[in-house]
C-alpha cells in the first residue's frame, strides 16, 4: 500500500494531510487503502519510509487499538531481506501511525498492469522471494492474511513483501459495522473466504495465486462480483491455461484443503528446482523497463529529500519515542515547493496548520480540515453535460465561495436552505423539499458493494445499478450518479445532492426533507458511512453510503456504495429520462 497511479508517481499532498508525523516531515502522499493513507517521509538520516497513518474511525476503537498495538509488536520482529520492516510507531495517540522502511519500487499489480505479465524466469524468482518472506513471517507467529499483488514490491535486489498481519487488526471491527473488509476477495483462500480459522497455508494459497497473477496477468479464479469470485474459489478449480510448465507446482499451492500445500521452504525447493540457472535477485532479475521504474523512482525521491532537507527547520521541543523505535526527527515547517525534476507540480503549504496531539510522545500536524465546500474559481470544472437544470442557486454560491473569506462561509451555507426554499416554492404549494409531490412511499430497493470506477456513472432505473462508461468525458443526462476521479468528485446531473450530517439518520423522510442541494461533492468531504441524498429529475430517490475508494496500489481507481434507491418516489421535475 505506498502508490497508487501511472508510473507509481508521488503525489502532492492535501489539504487535509498532515505536514508532520511525530517529527518525520512528510514529502508527498504514496497512496490510500482500507486502513489509512500512506506518506513518504525520511529518517534524520536521510533513509526514505513509508509513514502509514490509521483513519480516524478505527483508531476511535479502542478493540481496534489493542490488536493494532499487539501486531505492530510482533510486526517489528519481522526482520527478513524480503520484507519491509516496521522503522517506528505510535499506536496510542489520537492518530495511530506505523512507519517502515520505503520501497522504491511498483507493487506487482501496478507492473502488470503497466507492463504486462512476467517471464517464467522473474516470476520464479518472485516467488522464491515472497516464500522466504513468509517463513520469517510465520515464523513470528504472524499470518498475512491480505497477501495480493498490491502488497508485494519490486526492488532492484528483490520483492518486498508489506503490511503483513496488520489486516488482522481490523478483524473485529469489520464485523462491527465500520465497512471495512478484511482481505482482498481473488486472493483469499477457501478457509479465509468461509469464515473459518486461517493459519500459515492460507497464506501459501495466495502466494499461489499471486503467481498466477505474475504468470498470465490474471487471476486464476477470474475477475467480477466478489461473491462470484469466492464462490469459485471455495468450490470450483483454479483455471491455468497458459501457465508455463515451469509453474506447475503453483497448483499444489491452490489446493483447497491446507494440508496439501507446500510449506514456504518447500516452494524455495521447488523454485531452485525448476529454474534452469541459480536463482539470484541481484543484477536484472526484473525486466528492463520495470528496472528503469525503480531507478527514476529512486531518484525522485531523492530529489524531494534534497528540496526538504533545504527548508529550514524550526526548533521543537524533544521528543520521546515508543518502546524500541528509532530516535525522531525533529519537528519541522511544511516542505517546500519540489524542484523541477520531481514528477508533480509543487504544493504549497496552507497557511496556519492545526496541530492534532497523538500521545505524550508524538503529535501529528496537519493542515485544517476543508468545511463541506464547493470549487473555488480556477480549479477543475466537472465534465461538460448534455443539458442545464435548475442550479442557479448552487452556482451563484459556488462564485460567491470563491471571493469570500472564511468567516462568510458560514453564512453562505446558512442561507442555502432558505434560497432552496424560496427556489422550490414556485413548483410545489405543499412546501416538498424537492419542488414535485410526494407520492406514496415506493418499495425500497437495496444494492450493497456497488463499485464505480473513474469516468462512469450509474441510473437509479436500472436493476441492478450498471455501471456505464461516460465517454470523453461528457457525462449523459441520465447520470443519475457519477464518480469523477481526477478531482475526486461524486455528483448527480440532476444537481439535487446533499451531503447528510452525522446527527441525521438516512431514510426516504430524511431525503424528501433535505433541502442542502449540490451537485457534487469531493471525496475530502466523505469517509466511510458518510450519506448522501441523490434526487433525480425522473423522480427517482437515493440514499447513497459511501464504503470507500479502491485500495493503494489496485489497477483501477473506483469508489466502492451502498445504495437504497425508492424509484418514483416523487412527481419528476424534468424532461425525464
Amino acid at each position: 500500500m505506498q502508490e497508487r497511479g501511472t508510473g507509481g508517481q508521488f503525489h502532492p499532498l492535501e489539504d487535509n494531510d498532515p505536514r508532520t508525523v511525530a517529527g518525520y516531515r512528510i514529502a508527498a502522499r504514496l497512496g490510500a487503502g482500507g486502513m489509512g493513507q500512506v506518506y513518504l517521509s525520511y529518517t534524520p538520516g536521510g533513509h526514505p519510509i513509508a509513514v502509514k497513518v490509521i483513519r480516524p474511525e478505527l483508531g476511535d476503537d479502542p478493540g481496534f487499538r489493542q490488536r493494532f498495538r499487539s501486531e505492530v509488536q510482533a510486526a517489528q520482529r519481522v526482520q527478513g531481506l524480503y520484507t519491509a520492516p516496521v522503522i517506528d510507531f505510535d499506536t496510542e495517540g489520537v492518530r495511530p501511525w506505523l512507519a517502515t522502511a520505503y520501497v522504491p519500487g511498483p507493487s506487482l499489480a501496478v507492473a502488470v498492469a503497466e507492463h504486462g505479465r512476467f517471464p517464467a524466469a522473474t516470476v520464479l524468482r518472485l516467488l522464491a522471494g515472497m516464500a522466504e518472506a513468509l517463513k520469517v513471517i510465520h515464523a513470528a507467529g504472524i499470518v498475512h492474511r491480505d497477501l495480493k499483488p498490491a502488497n508485494v514490491l519490486l526492488a532492484s535486489d528483490g520483492p518486498r513483501v508489506i503490511d503483513f498481519g496488520i489486516a488482522r487488526a481490523a478483524d473485529a471491527t469489520a464485523l462491527t459495522g465500520t465497512g471495512i473488509t478484511v482481505g482482498t476477495p481473488a486472493f483469499m483462500s477457501p478457509e479465509q473466504a468461509a469464515g473459518k480459522e486461517v493459519g500459515p497455508a492460507s497464506d501459501v494459497f495466495a502466494l499461489g495465486q499471486v503467481g498466477v497473477f505474475a504468470a498470465l496477468g490474471n487471476s486464476a479464479y477470474g475477475e467480477g462480483n466478489s461473491h462470484a469470485v469466492l464462490y469459485r474459489i471455495v468450490h470450483e478449480e483454479p483455471d491455468l491455461t497458459g501457465l508455463p510448465a515451469e509453474l506447475d507446482f503453483l497448483a499444489r499451492c491452490l489446493a483447497k484443503d491446507p494440508a496439501d500445500r507446500p510449506d514456504p521452504a518447500e516452494i524455495i525447493d521447488l523454485c531452485r528446482a525448476a529454474s534452469p540457472t541459480p536463482l539470484s535477485q541481484q543484477g536484472s532479475w526484473l525486466p528492463e523497463p520495470m528496472e528503469e521504474d525503480i531507478h527514476r523512482r529512486t531518484e525522485a525521491w531523492a530529489a524531494m529529500r534534497t528540496s526538504l532537507n533545504a527548508t529550514p527547520a524550526t526548533p521543537a521541543p524533544p521528543l520521546h519515542h515508543a518502546p524500541t523505535a528509532t530516535a525522531t526527527p525533529a519537528t519541522s515547517p511544511p516542505p517546500a515547493a519540489a524542484p523541477a525534476q520531481v514528477p508533480y507540480p509543487a504544493q504549497p503549504a496552507p497557511a496556519g496548520p492545526a496541530s492534532y496531539p497523538t500521545s505524550p510522545q508524538h503529535s501529528l500536524q496537519a493542515a485544517p480540515y476543508p468545511m463541506h465546500s464547493h470549487t473555488a474559481p480556477g480549479s477543475w470544472a466537472p465534465p461538460p453535460k448534455k443539458r442545464m437544470n435548475g442550479g442557479v442557486v448552487a452556482l451563484i454560491v459556488l462564485g460567491a465561495l470563491g471571493v469570500v473569506g472564511l468567516g462568510g462561509c458560514a453564512a453562505l451555507f446558512a442561507a442555502i436552505p432558505a434560497l432552496s426554499e424560496k427556489n422550490d416554492s414556485a413548483g410545489s404549494a405543499s412546501g416538498d423539499a424537492r419542488g414535485g409531490t410526494p407520492r406514496p412511499d415506493p418499495k425500497p430497493v437495496t444494492y450493497q458493494g456497488v463499485h464505480l470506477t473513474n469516468d462512469y456513472y450509474i441510473r437509479f432505473a436500472d436493476s441492478p445499478p450498471k455501471p456505464i462508461h461516460s465517454g470523453d468525458a461528457a457525462y449523459e443526462d441520465d447520470a443519475d450518479f457519477y464518480y469523477w476521479s481526477n478531482e475526486r468528485y461524486l455528483g448527480s446531473n440532476g444537481e439535487k445532492v446533499s451531503l447528510l450530517n452525522n446527527s441525521q439518520k438516512g431514510s426516504l423522510k430524511t431525503c424528501r426533507e433535505e433541502t442542502r442541494f449540490t451537485e457534487r461533492v469531493t471525496l475530502g468531504q466523505v469517509s466511510k458511512g458518510s450519506q448522501l441524498c441523490v434526487h433525480t429529475p425522473s423522480g427517482h430517490i437515493a440514499l447513497v453510503t459511501y464504503r470507500g475508494r479502491s485500495g493503494g496500489s489496485e489497477p483501477a481507481d473506483y469508489v466502492t456504495l451502498d445504495l437504497t434507491v425508492w424509484r418514483n418516489a416523487e412527481e419528476p421535475s424534468g424532461s425525464g429520462y
